[in-house]
């Protein structure tokens, strides 16, 4: 359910007193999750979100710049700074399904309402996120580490030589997004982690100098 007006309105220049200022961070996020819950993603407006948290546009822009800034904030909100991979490179199929399964764990905690309404063809934000541009993907996302890891396998020998690193992680993050997908259409019924597991060790047995 939308939230009620809770805290005071924000200054006229937008900038929180310094009291509020992690409050009313928190209360747009909290907001515009109970939107995309309800209304879905499409429904998500700098407005309505204001409206809704009982604060300024001047607050709003005080921490994000746009609607798709905000829904950013959800992708790369997940740091990989401390995250260490467990699963040995030798497994690198493992190793990738652990990567994205970090990120995926994120977002079902949010639950499946959320992750119904965030994962759809309109929300350009995770387009952008899971995409790449001018041939690279964006620094720190999933998908330049997947990346990372997978150039870490080909040098190391464990995938062939011949291998397309970059395109290899193109597929691979289609794949994850077709199994997030599925999850969402059967109401969290599957096993997200077996299945990207099965058909990532599938997919990267063509691609395996051992296989």
């Amino acid at each position: 359910m939308f939230y009620k007006k809770e805290f005071p309105m924000s200054n006229r220049s937008g900038r929180p007193s310094k009291g509020n200022e992690r409050s009313s961070r928190k209360k747009i996020i909290d907001t515009a999750i109970s939107i995309i819950r309800e209304n879905g993603a499409d429904a998500l407006t700098v407005r309505n979100v204001c409206d809704t948290a009982g604060l300024s546009i001047g607050t709003f822009y005080h921490y994000f710049r746009d609607k798709d800034d905000l829904m950013m904030y959800f992708l790369k909100e997940t740091s990989f700074d401390s995250f260490r991979l467990k699963t040995p490179l030798s497994n690198i199929s493992g190793r990738i399904s652990e990567l994205y399964m970090h990120l995926i764990h994120k977002y079902m905690d949010l639950g499946l309402d959320f992750m119904k309404s965030f994962y759809s063809t309109g929300n350009r934000s995770l387009s952008a996120y899971m995409g790449e541009e001018n041939g690279s993907f964006a620094e720190g996302s999933v998908m330049a580490i997947s990346e990372k890891e997978m150039s870490k396998a080909l040098d190391c020998g464990i995938i062939k030589p011949s291998s397309d690193i970059h395109l290899l992680c193109i597929d691979i993050c289609t794949i994850v997004k077709g199994c997030v997908f599925e999850w969402c259409l059967n109401d969290g019924k599957p096993d997200i982690e077996s299945s990207l597991n099965r058909i990532l060790s599938n997919y990267m047995s063509n691609y395996l100098v051992n296989q």
